[in-house]
């Protein structure tokens, strides 16, 4: 069932999000890509997060393909009046890491569809989406009471998939400052948001023992805060 975020008494609306966590290396040696928001921003500001944003109106028309257990994931439990289709939160992700840590997550290729403004550098290079390698394995509802709420669904994602230098981080915007990689169990020491620690341990025993058969939900979209599993 649908809800409308306004009619429930929250001060702000909720909007989907998509988030990237990006990985590298296995067992101890694996690592994760993370920046630190501006001082000055908005919504956690000074916080160390995965790249990620709101789905944005271009991210729907982009073709991207999904498995079709990560698309029946995607589509459950919609918050929003009108949710984006699994491929457009896909695409989001992706995005929001070539804007926010300069990285393509992409395969050689001609651009399938419309070119939206944010995508012509990807067809400049070559280059279309590559979402197959996409696994849903979070999702979190921002409680009532802060500056911005988000539906946010977070991706890992390997970083084989990465066309170019995953080292190489000048085409990023200033979003994120002090991009880096850094030790999956050593992120926890960052100055972290509550959900990023959670979904830190959620990618470490992925990576370590192999992904569920569902994804964790934190559902704050309601009047009570509701913990689910979707599958």
């Amino acid at each position: 069932m649908r809800h409308d975020p306004e009619n429930l008494g929250h001060d702000r609306p909720i909007r989907d999000a998509a988030t990237i966590v990006l990985v590298r290396g296995t067992g101890d040696d694996a690592q994760v890509l993370m920046g630190q928001r501006g001082e000055g921003a908005a919504f956690m500001p000074s916080k160390y997060v995965f790249p990620g944003g709101a789905v944005d109106a271009d991210d729907w028309r982009v073709t991207v393909s999904l498995p079709e257990d990560q698309i029946a994931r995607l589509s459950l439990r919609p918050v929003t009046e009108n949710p984006p289709p699994p491929a457009a939160m896909a695409a989001a992700a992706i995005r929001e890491l070539w804007e926010e840590a300069g990285l393509m997550l992409g395969t050689p290729g001609d651009w399938q569809g419309p070119l939206p403004d944010d995508w012509v550098d990807f067809a400049k290079a070559g280059l279309r989406p590559r979402a197959e390698g996409l696994r849903f394995i979070f999702r979190a509802v921002t409680p009532p009471g802060r500056t911005r709420r988000f539906d946010a669904r977070f991706f890992l994602a390997r970083v084989e998939d990465v066309h170019g230098d995953p080292d190489d981080f000048s085409r990023a915007t200033d979003e994120l400052s002090h991009l880096h990689w850094i030790a999956l169990r050593e992120a926890r020491r960052l100055d972290l948001p509550f959900i990023t620690e959670v979904v830190l341990a959620e990618a470490d025993a992925i990576l370590r023992e192999g992904a569920p058969d569902t994804v964790p939900f934190f559902d704050n979209s309601g009047a009570e805060s509701t913990f689910r599993r979707l599958g």
